[in-house]
């Protein structure tokens, strides 16, 4: 995951522009980084894999200036620099391409060479930057990259002039415009809108590019109505302040705790969520089972980000372990139903979350999770790279003793096979019970027709 932001003002961007990327914080564990331009372009990287962005951004929020600016927090390094033919500009990008490998091979053949690599991975951003420079302006190598890819990448360009906005073709992700008094920003998140006192004017459409400078804001690329949002937004990626085609994080996620608790038998004392994302689905759950909602795990913020970010399976553990803390006075002796955003490997809902409830003397734990069984890795996003780490895929190898290519009457809440594969992962879990929110159920929480949601990571289909 990635989030990313600009601001062009009036007057200096750098504070908006510091304050807003802050916000972005649970959208990246690894690196953040900002390219403000005033006099000239100025760039700063930093790994942020032990540190807060606002800490490790501090002392460049005091020294730089300027009027225009754009940063992200991410998994990779950036923003890039680049010197062409278009002049000096600074590029990051929200997404990932899939054919990677593929496409850096023939440029490479070319004669291309790429500076930002690690892992043996050349940079998502570096690529996308020497797909569009191969045209002759912004707009015809936006057009030229976006044909090229496999995936899903939306992109901000920043230079003299101001930002290029650009939202993916698919519309898998967001941008969102705000305006203020000698301000615009331009940001994945809403989040930062109302104490920066910004208002929403726009949501880009998919492919939509916009230009955003001193004169305010100019449509360069009409975009498109075939939007295929991902769903996994509201589930778990977004912050609750947040917004997306009208439809507030939190609110959704309350909504999904209601549709979990709809038609479930068990009869718990009480509802709890795993902080930070399962704690709407657990009011929702609460509220319309006529629960209370309690707190047995409470998150140590802020020292402790998400689990789910950081890249290496140890590091994802020791955050797992460190950031929940049980309170026994709470848990001995209750019926607890653990709304949980969802399940994807599992190792660490096994280990660091159910087994502080039942080591703290739980009655009974019932885990509710607000999506169906997670069966695919995302290709648009940076996130889980192969099926083998899922949950659902290591119990239907358990189950068949074998790799399945077919996975239909899997993924299918209506088939035995279904019913054999949760009880297989409960089991695993060590869990009293387990219950998934329906497809279709989480559909109708999130409010958008089904159309316009990309539900990959559930059907394999886009």
């Amino acid at each position: 995951m990635s989030g990313i932001f600009g601001v062009v003002s009036k007057n200096d961007c750098v504070e908006d522009l510091f304050y807003i990327g802050d916000y972005h914080s649970h959208l990246g564990s690894q690196f953040g980084g900002v390219a403000i331009y005033g006099d000239r372009m100025e760039r700063r990287i930093h790994n942020i894999s032990y540190s807060q962005f606002k800490s490790k951004l501090y002392e460049d929020y005091q020294a730089l200036k300027g009027t225009k600016g754009i940063g992200i927090i991410g998994y990779e390094e950036q923003p890039i620099y680049v010197k062409s033919k278009f002049g000096d500009f600074c590029l990051v990008v929200n997404g990932w391409i899939d054919n990677w490998k593929n496409l850096a091979d023939e440029l490479f053949a070319k004669g291309y060479s790429f500076s930002e690599v690690s892992d043996s991975r050349v940079n998502i951003c570096e690529l996308v930057s020497k797909l569009i420079v191969q045209k002759g302006s912004f707009i015809e190598g936006i057009e030229y990259m976006f044909s090229r890819i496999e995936g899903s990448v939306s992109l901000l360009i920043l230079n003299k002039e101001g930002i290029l906005a650009v939202r993916d073709k698919l519309g898998i992700s967001t941008l969102t415009v705000g305006e203020k008094a000698g301000s615009w920003a331009i940001v994945s998140e809403t989040t930062s809108f109302p104490n920066l006192e910004y208002k929403t004017v726009k949501c880009l459409l998919p492919g939509e590019v916009v230009f955003i400078g001193k004169e305010g804001m100019q449509q360069k690329q009409p975009g498109a109505r075939n939007l295929k949002i991902c769903a996994f937004l509201w589930i778990y990626t977004g912050f609750p302040a947040s917004t997306y085609e009208g439809m507030n994080v939190e609110v959704v996620r309350e909504k999904c705790g209601c549709l979990l608790a709809k038609d479930d038998r068990i009869h718990p004392d009480l509802a709890a969520g795993v902080p930070d994302s399962g704690t709407a689905h657990a009011l929702g759950y609460a509220m319309c089972k006529k629960i209370p909602y309690r707190r047995p795990l409470v998150k140590y913020t802020p020292g402790y980000g998400r689990s789910y970010l950081p890249p290496s399976q140890q590091a994802r553990d020791l955050v797992a372990k460190m950031k929940l803390i049980p309170i026994k006075e709470i848990i001995q002796g209750q019926k607890i139903v653990l709304c949980e955003d969802s399940i994807v490997r599992g190792t660490q809902l096994k280990n660091f979350t159910v087994q502080k409830l039942w080591n703290n003397q739980a009655k009974e734990v019932h885990v509710r999770t607000a999506c169906p069984p997670l069966a695919f890795p995302c290709k648009y996003n940076f996130s889980t790279r192969s099926k083998e780490e899922l949950a659902a895929h290591k119990a239907i190898k358990a189950l068949e003793g074998k790799e399945m290519q077919d996975i239909s009457e899997y993924i299918d809440d209506k088939s035995p096979k279904y019913e054999k594969m949760v009880s297989w992962i409960a089991h695993n879990l060590g869990v009293t019970s387990l219950k998934y929110q329906k497809l279709q159920d989480m559909v109708k929480a999130i409010g958008l027709p089904k159309d316009n949601l990309c539900l990959y990571c559930w059907t394999g289909k886009l």
